[in-house]
């Protein structure tokens, strides 16, 4: 009886361990199964380049960590909101992971090997210009979709049929913002400053000028800086001041635009200020005063504070997970994950395809469909992969983003 009871145990305990063994082999195939989706470890995940059947894999890199953090942060936990939400519907399934690349072209790239190496099927790019420029060269010659959300310079597009952006690219925000300023006749004598090293900044910069041109607008002072010299902008400021600038257009990212509204207020100088949407996420800066920030108006393709219901329900999701009201490239995000639902569902695509048997069905379906999303109603996309969509104009008044419509 003793010797039938230790055989029992032995084999109870061998059950226990072949059990052990086989879970920790197993993949993740949704994000919800994988509650950090940007993790390194690639342990237990299918052989590379693998399709798993079971979920369609996105991978995307962005500063999750550094001085641009705001903006990666956002597009990850902006997309792990929308893959929660299609995978909770049945049906088409995704699995999500996002890797840090600290807004570094260099870093980038090997962020998108470890996501080459896990299998991503589609991409969602680089969450900044310069790193995905170069990721963008990646994914065209690995045949493998890309949709960015934010990356917004032409060069991301330019002679790569399969990269695609969901934000305007900077010639139409230049473009845009000097008929938003000439059409609301928000001022009279504009000055700019603007950032020479930095592709984004200036591709808006001189979209920005010759439109303005075109319309007549007078630009009175037009001062620049670049990384080095990014932190004092008394001589900018001096001359937007001297030269009768009654606003400030300021193609930028937060980070320095929070500098000269702190320092234009120190010398007493209180012009209109007009950004673009790299200026999106000033209000949740640590230690900037948002009282700074009273009255600065943008172009944006999305307003935290709109009453549509699905607007809504997405600010809702991600103040409860993540304690603070999303951003444009927040919505940005999310709208990408929802346009590679709907392109894949209408495509017939399936999660056992392979990257560039997928990519060529993405390509197809975005230069022909219309999508709507939070940034958009009837997007569309051209060859090139650019977007095209309404921007709208808001400003921020106590401490919240209003329509200027």
């Amino acid at each position: 009886m003793k010797k039938k009871f230790l055989g029992l145990l032995l084999a109870a305990s061998m059950v226990l361990t072949l059990a052990a063994c086989s879970n920790s082999a197993g993949t993740t195939s949704s994000n919800a199964a994988n509650p950090n989706p940007g993790a390194q470890s690639t342990a237990g995940s299918a052989p590379e380049n693998t399709p798993t059947g079971a979920a369609f894999k996105i991978g995307g890199t962005g500063p999750l960590t550094g001085a641009n953090a705001i903006y990666g942060n956002a597009v990850k936990n902006a997309a792990e909101i929308a893959v929660d939400e299609i995978n909770a519907m049945g049906g088409i399934q995704f699995e999500l992971r996002f890797e840090d690349d600290v807004s570094d072209p260099e870093k980038a790239i090997n962020a998108y090997n470890v996501l080459k190496d896990w299998g991503m099927q589609l991409s969602m790019g680089s969450v900044t210009s310069k790193p995905c420029e170069v990721t963008a060269v990646e994914t065209y010659a690995d045949r493998i979709f890309a949709l960015t959300p934010s990356a917004s310079s032409a060069a991301v597009l330019e002679g790569k049929d399969n990269q695609f952006q969901i934000c305007f690219i900077d010639p139409n925000q230049g473009t845009a913002a000097a008929q938003y300023i000439a059409d609301k006749k928000l001022g009279t004598k504009i000055a700019v400053i603007w950032k020479n090293d930095d592709v984004y900044s200036k591709g808006i910069y001189e979209t920005f000028m010759k439109k303005a041109g075109e319309l007549g607008l007078e630009v009175v002072s037009d001062t620049t800086f670049a990384d080095g010299n990014d932190t004092d902008f008394s001589v900018q400021l001096a001359d937007a001041q001297s030269n009768g600038a009654d606003l400030i257009f300021l193609p930028m990212y937060y980070q320095p635009a929070s500098l000269i509204f702190a320092q234009a207020n120190a010398m007493g100088y209180a012009p209109k200020y007009f950004g673009v949407d790299g200026m999106d996420g000033i209000l949740s800066m640590d230690g900037f005063d948002a009282a700074l920030a009273e009255n600065v108006m943008m172009i944006t393709p999305f307003s935290a504070t709109s009453t549509d219901e699905r607007t809504a329900s997405f600010v809702k999701k991600y103040q409860e997970q993540f304690g603070e009201i999303p951003n444009q490239f927040a919505a940005d995000a999310y709208d990408c994950i929802y346009a590679y639902k709907q392109a894949l569902v209408n495509a017939g695509a399936t999660a056992d395809m392979s990257a560039k048997e997928i990519c060529e069905l993405m390509i197809e379906q975005f230069t022909t469909m219309s999508f709507d999303g939070l940034t958009g109603s009837g997007m569309t996309w051209d060859a090139s992969g650019a977007v095209t969509k309404v921007p709208t104009g808001v400003v921020i008044k106590d401490g919240v983003y209003v329509s200027l419509d």
